[in-house]
């Protein structure tokens, strides 16, 4: 069941679909107090534990941090970071008392969990105006279907998205392409997509495409598609500021750019040096972005990944302007180590600064609406213009498209990934341990960058996170300019990677369906043990393990050296473990148990009495025989 509480005049999100009727807010079950800020309170028991809040730091139990919602260009995703790129403001409540609550409210949102008092949880919103939805629920699972049907169905991209991907901040002509297309097929590698990152367009312009690099761009990609090869470029937030520039000179014209308190446009800076900010809240200016996305398609595009849409600004204006009379004074005087603190904050402070997004503001149906209020849903409004535009110009399932930020609801029109990790062996279990609470909030087609986007990566942290990333809807390998080549094919033992992709494909089938499934029934493919085994205290714990779809649990490698790892069963299961056309089953029973893998070899967990369909390897979706299928049985 689920009652509706409002606050106030809320700015509507487009987060919820099917809304019940607001019940008056002094009936709300918790403990709340409404001033210039609103707080609510409620203490938790000493083994409850709190799930939810989609893309966030820490781990699947949120208990004994503070979160902040609040979309955030952060690339160094440690344990004391508050907040990442995603808004997800749902949380579900275990314990003897079960029940979910939903806050949409798209400004800054505080969630201290037990931190400053380890039986309080304190949710702290910025302003007051929202509504919150308190969910009851005879289970953890049961909640979060109950919320996701108010939300709405997932996204489903399209089967081809489900094959391997390759990306690199580095692709800059058509000969890397054509580089990473022959040498996957020379390695006996699949490959369905090869990212193109901002080095593909003319100045960093959305929409625009280096002529010099790409001569005939329309053949290009006609070529690498007669070789199952879908090319997927980025379409950043901020829109050059240049005269001549149709994109721009038409948005500027129309108005369709977010103003300063004085009415003008405000400007910031990012790739393409000054930008103007679309406003996607204005539904006129989201129309018009979105329909900016013909240009690619009608050359045969069907993909995109939407990026720096927090939005990231790298520097406002004005606020350079600030840092810079800033550092000027500090000159004047003689340097000691205060002054010199004082010029190192003056310039780090430009980036993403919060005066910035208090100083800019959007036209929603007219009425003029400062940015920090509503930061949260930037991105998605972003995304939304383009699946808008996809979805009347093409129908639906027919273009891939996922974004950096996201709130509730931009889950309906596309998918999100985890942004720039680290090649870290660490990020390993952070990708882990956020897919179940993302697929909480709707977001079903998900991934990280394998192999991390940050530093170098080394051939035995790729492979064991390519071993998780099989399962993975999004199974994208990306990397940052200037780091190592981290291509499958960049390293000692290619076979091995061979052997680990084939059994992505041969999985495929399985995944799509449990994929659509989920989707249609507003469940989770991926979860906690704990909502599968809530009365077995031991699953109850277990963080580095998930069970995905009703047929198998995941329990990847995730350690430097180490050959293999510690595994709990909830009850009794087939070991699979899979390597190219290679199956070894063991049958398990409940407990604890070790178990290796070698680094081309990827476990898998079937419970007793499923089985899960593998089809044969194949170096492309498009080759993938998904009729004859033959079936590993736990």
């Amino acid at each position: 069941m689920i009652n509706k509480y409002t606050i106030g005049s809320p700015i509507n999100t487009d987060a919820v679909v099917e809304s019940p009727e607001s019940q008056p807010i002094d009936s709300f079950p918790l403990k709340i107090s409404v001033a210039e800020q609103t707080v609510i309170r409620f203490n938790l028991g000493n083994s409850d534990a709190v799930y939810g809040l989609g893309e966030s730091p820490r781990g699947i139990n949120k208990r004994g941090w503070i979160y902040e919602s609040w979309c955030t260009d952060e690339t160094n995703h440690t344990e004391d970071k508050r907040a990442l790129y995603g808004a997800h403001n749902f949380i579900v409540i275990s314990g003897k008392e079960k029940f979910g609550l939903f806050i949409d409210y798209p400004g800054k949102i505080e969630w201290d969990i037990g931190y400053s008092k380890s039986n309080e949880v304190r949710i702290t919103l910025s302003g007051s105006d929202a509504d919150f939805y308190y969910i009851n629920g005879s289970t953890e699972r049961d909640i979060t279907a109950q919320f996701r049907r108010i939300i709405g169905k997932s996204y489903i991209p399209p089967f081809w998205a489900f094959g391997y991907q390759q990306s690199c901040w580095g692709y800059a002509k058509q000969e890397d392409f054509f580089g990473v297309r022959d040498n996957h097929r020379k390695n006996n590698l699949p490959l369905d997509c090869i990212y193109m990152d901002i080095d593909y367009m003319d100045s960093f312009k959305d929409f625009s495409v280096n002529k010099e690099l790409f001569p005939d761009f329309r053949t290009f990609v006609s070529d690498m598609k007669s070789h199952n090869i879908h090319l997927i470029p980025i379409i950043d937030a901020g829109v050059k500021n240049q005269k001549g520039y149709s994109v721009y000179d038409e948005g500027h014209e129309k108005g369709y750019f977010c103003t300063d308190e004085n009415g003008d446009e405000f400007e910031c800076g990012v790739w393409p040096g000054i930008v103007g900010l679309p406003d996607f809240l204005n539904k006129d200016a989201r129309e018009w972005f979105g329909a900016q996305y013909k240009t690619l398609t009608d050359m045969g595009i069907d993909g995109f990944w939407n990026d720096m849409n927090e939005p990231a600004l790298f520097y406002s204006v004005k606020g350079l302007e600030k840092a810079n009379k800033k550092l000027d004074e500090l000159r004047s005087k003689e340097v000691d180590i205060w002054s010199f603190f004082g010029m190192k904050d003056a310039v780090l402070g430009v980036q993403n600064s919060n005066d910035d997004y208090a100083s800019f503001y959007h036209n929603i149906d007219g009425r003029r609406v400062c940015h920090k209020d509503v930061h949260n849903i930037y991105g998605t409004f972003m995304t939304r213009a383009a699946s808008d535009f996809f979805e009347k110009e093409f129908g639906r399932e027919q273009k891939l498209i996922f974004s950096r930020a996201s709130y509730i609801g931009a889950h309906r029109g596309s998918g999100i990934w985890f942004g720039d990790n680290f090649s870290w062996w660490s990020h390993i279990l952070l990708n882990l341990k956020m897919l179940p609470s993302v697929n909480m909030c709707g977001f079903l087609y998900c991934g990280a960058d394998l192999g991390g986007f940050n530093n170098n990566c080394t051939e035995d942290l790729l492979l064991r996170w390519l071993a998780l990333g099989v399962f993975t809807p999004l199974m994208r390998n990306h990397r940052a300019l200037g780091t190592r080549a981290q291509e499958a094919y960049q390293f000692e033992h290619t076979e091995w990677f061979a052997d680990v992709l084939a059994v992505r494909y041969r999985l495929i089938p399985y995944l799509y369906e449990t994929f659509r499934r989920c989707s249609d029934e507003y469940d989770m493919m991926f979860r906690p043990l704990a909502f599968d085994y809530p009365d077995d205290p031991l699953a109850c714990e277990v963080e580095d393990q998930l069970m995905l779809g009703d047929e198998c649990m995941i329990a990847p490698l995730y350690e430097q050296n180490k050959n293999g790892r510690y595994v709990y069963l909830p009850e009794d299961m087939t070991l699979v473990k899979l390597s190219g056309e290679k199956v070894e089953a063991q049958s398990l029973e409940k407990g604890l148990h070790y178990i290796t893998a070698a680094l081309n070899e990827v476990p898998l967990f079937i419970r007793k009495g499923k089985s899960v369909p593998l089809a044969k390897p194949a170096l492309n979706t498009a080759e993938l025989d998904t009729e004859n299928l033959t079936y590993l049985k736990g």
